[in-house]
């Protein structure tokens, strides 16, 4: 079952991308960032409110939000802020960045998530799996160079940088989600419902500190129908992830990788839309990357 709620999420997360490259090309980020969130925080509020309020509308069911200790609070509150970071440095990243740049180093998430098992759970790989990842740095190194012909320097260039770091941070992430739920007990709707919330608290603050102040100087923020859009996606592909997640037998570097897979619709869709060069080049680097991801997943 949480293979198939793993590929409904790579669905929505798929024109999600879209909707995230077409509301910030030409637009501020900080402002998006908020008003993006906030139509996921107005999806979860309901859920939150009718549980607290009149809990036996939806108790016993899978959007029942049960209250929680104190402690999981604090936990909601370093996830948003985890996913905050990330997603302010993919976001500028995306903002400067072609998306069939960004997509096939997005997709080296599971990349990092077996790493980061290997590190704190302290798993083997399998040759398979040292193969994969072995694939994926080649295709780094050959994209490089297919970014030199568009003016993007890997190494100079610190929107890459940005979208690197995006990765790995979104990787912490990934890795706490199923410590959340298998080692502390969390329930999926619990975990999207109030880190959605606390990341609308991150954003409010961020904005007031470092945008408002200096929005005169900045570039405009200019409200487009995806702006909500990138948020109401966004909340239907996470509620089907955790509950993906929440499955006892999940495994989540495979789940990663189902989700990285919607880098296929963002790249495919995306750069004919923005009319994007290179594709050819780049659609051969981005299938040595998923042949890599395919080799994890196999070995998995």
């Amino acid at each position: 079952m949480w293979v198939w709620l793993g590929l409904v999420s790579m669905l929505f997360l798929g024109v999600y991308d879209l909707c995230k490259k077409h509301s910030l090309n030409h637009n501020a980020v900080l402002p998006t960032l908020f008003f993006s969130n906030l139509a996921s925080v107005v999806m979860v509020l309901p859920l939150i409110l009718i549980s607290a309020r009149a809990p036996g509308v939806l108790e016993g069911g899978i959007l029942y939000v049960a209250p929680m200790p104190l402690q999981w609070h604090g936990l909601m509150m370093l996830k948003a802020l985890i996913v905050g970071a990330s997603w302010i440095c993919a976001y500028f990243a995306l903002k400067h960045l072609p998306i069939s740049i960004v997509s096939p180093i997005r997709a080296s998430g599971p990349v990092w998530t077996l790493a980061g098992a290997i590190l704190l759970f302290h798993e083997q790989p399998s040759a398979l799996q040292w193969a994969g990842m072995g694939i994926i740095f080649v295709c780094y190194f050959l994209f490089s160079f297919v970014g030199r012909e568009e003016g993007i320097h890997f190494h100079r260039s610190k929107w890459i940088g940005l979208i690197f770091l995006a990765t790995l941070i979104g990787t912490c992430s990934t890795l706490m989600d199923k410590w959340l739920m298998h080692s502390e007990g969390m329930q999926p709707v619990q975990v999207l419902a109030w880190y959605f919330v606390y990341l609308g608290v991150f954003f409010t603050l961020v904005n007031a500190a470092l945008w408002w102040p200096k929005r005169k100087q900045t570039t405009p923020f200019q409200w487009r129908w995806t702006i909500p859009m990138i948020g109401i996606l966004l909340a239907f592909a996470d509620f089907s992830y955790f509950v993906g997640v929440g499955d006892p037998d999940v495994l989540i570097v495979i789940m990663s990788v189902l989700r990285r897979c919607s880098i296929l619709i963002s790249f495919c869709v995306g750069a004919i839309l923005f009319k994007e060069v290179n594709k050819r080049k780049k659609a051969w680097v981005l299938g040595g990357i998923m042949v890599g991801v395919l080799l994890i997943l196999l070995a998995g």
